[in-house]
């Protein structure tokens, strides 16, 4: 197992739709440990496969005590709305308030493709949403709107220089 370097903003793999995983094999057993490794660490909540570089639809989480992975993950449902500052790995040092829901579920496959679900609220929600979200190609920001879009862009601009 090892703990990957995540990709920055820029990056195109950020910005591409994942594939899906069709080998059930050692190589995704490896990518499974190591996205687990390289979640299991203080101010993780989830790494997306596409944020260590590998184009697969594989997202790990760390919350509250509960770490796993989906492979395969769909969102099927979300509920309610919560709105609170996000950040992401991928954009160092930045949070701003995202709306998601307030309740979330995902299903998808384990690493022998057993089916699995998992469901949360509060912070769990939205993680589920924010990996799912990468590995569509959509980091967090696309999700701001207004003023709160333009000062992301912003702080990103500047962060940049």
């Amino acid at each position: 197992m090892t703990v990957r370097p995540i990709r920055l903003l820029g990056d195109p793999v950020l910005r591409t739709p994942a594939d899906p995983v069709t080998s059930f094999d050692a190589n995704l057993r490896r990518l499974i440990d190591d996205l687990l490794e390289t979640t299991d660490m203080d101010g993780r909540a989830g790494v997306a496969a596409p944020q260590i570089g590998v184009s697969l639809r594989v997202f790990s989480y760390s919350v509250d005590g509960d770490l796993g992975y989906v492979v395969n993950p769909r969102l099927v449902r979300t509920e309610g709305l919560q709105d609170g500052d996000e950040g992401c790995l991928s954009l160092p040092g930045l949070w701003f308030p995202t709306e998601r829901g307030s309740e979330a579920t995902v299903t998808g496959v384990d690493a022998d493709g057993k089916p699995i679900t998992v469901e949360g609220d509060g912070l769990m929600a939205r993680c589920l949403q924010h990996e799912t979200d990468h590995l569509d190609g959509i980091v967090y920001i696309d999700r701001l709107k207004g003023r709160t879009r333009k000062s992301a862009l912003r702080a990103i601009r500047e962060a940049a220089e």
